[in-house]
């Protein structure tokens, strides 16, 4: 299983080897993680997910990562065409981690997919995300982090919880 921990703040600060960007699946960084990244990484990025979109709800897309302190940004489209579900968290994380593990990369921090424009419950999320992320081998070391203290919070319970 891989190595699970909790940060709380802002993702853009993780160093590893990439951070997973809760997208749309038309790859156009708005509003929420996704601005963040726009904002911090610099116009590469966006024009990198402009060559890769759009890509089906529930898919991952890879990118490099401009200005940020990581080598890639992992682009998991939890809603765009269709509305944000638990069913679409978990195939985005899955294929995320299939990104991760396909591309060598080790240390990876993930947001809560689907929480802030899609509007989703976060214990619901963190439910789906982590029966998906202790799947994953234990050459992955995941960060998950929760913007708010509440979140990291939730996040800390969900992982003493087993």
């Amino acid at each position: 299983m891989a190595r699970l921990q909790v940060a709380q703040g802002d993702i853009t600060e993780f160093v590893g080897d990439a951070i997973v960007n809760a997208a749309n699946n038309h790859l156009v960084l708005g509003a929420g993680v996704a601005g963040a990244i726009r904002r911090k990484g610099g116009p590469s990025i966006q024009e990198e997910c402009d060559r890769h979109g759009p890509i089906q709800v529930g898919q991952a897309a890879l990118t490099g990562a401009g200005q940020l302190a990581v080598r890639h940004v992992i682009h998991a489209a939890v809603l765009g065409d269709q509305p944000a579900t638990l069913q679409s968290v978990q195939s985005a994380t899955k294929a995320a981690l299939a990104l991760a593990l396909q591309h060598n990369l080790r240390r990876v921090a993930f947001p809560l997919l689907g929480t802030g424009v899609g509007g989703l419950p976060v214990g619901a999320v963190l439910e789906v995300m982590l029966a998906e992320l202790r799947k994953a081998p234990d050459t992955l070391e995941i960060t998950l982090y929760g913007y708010s203290p509440a979140d990291a919070e939730a996040i800390r319970q969900a992982l003493a919880r087993g």
